[in-house]
């Protein structure tokens, strides 16, 4: 069966687009391309998915855990090292939620959960 399309963004609602989008850039890599001041791409280099910050007035972080299961998305960030990831990370203003032997959970300035894996 051919697919119906391709992935072309995965988008994250937040309250400041920009300053999200620079957070992922610092990890990640790329290049911004804002579209106004409500949303803004990080457009990477090798991937033709990007992720987009859509600003949302009235944001609310999903809880890690949550007993309702009410986890939304996350990101699996691939890393050489978990511990020099983690300072970085720290240092870029990710919370550390949790660690476990080949990952470590996070969450960004706004409250998303993303993971480090090795």
């Amino acid at each position: 069966m051919a697919p119906i399309g391709s992935l072309h963004s995965v988008v994250f609602d937040c309250p400041e687009p920009h300053t999200l989008a620079e957070f992922y850039r610092s990890i990640l890599g790329g290049t911004i391309d804002a579209e106004g001041d409500t949303w803004v791409n990080l457009i990477i280099d090798g991937l033709s998915t990007k992720l987009a910050f859509q600003q949302s007035p009235n944001f609310v972080a999903p809880v890690w855990p949550s007993d309702d299961g009410d986890q939304q998305a996350h990101l699996d960030v691939q890393v050489a090292d978990l511990d020099a990831a983690h300072h970085e990370l720290q240092t870029l203003g990710a919370e550390h939620l949790e660690s476990h032997d080949t990952f470590r959970v996070y969450l960004d300035p706004v409250g998303h959960p993303f993971c480090t894996v090795s």
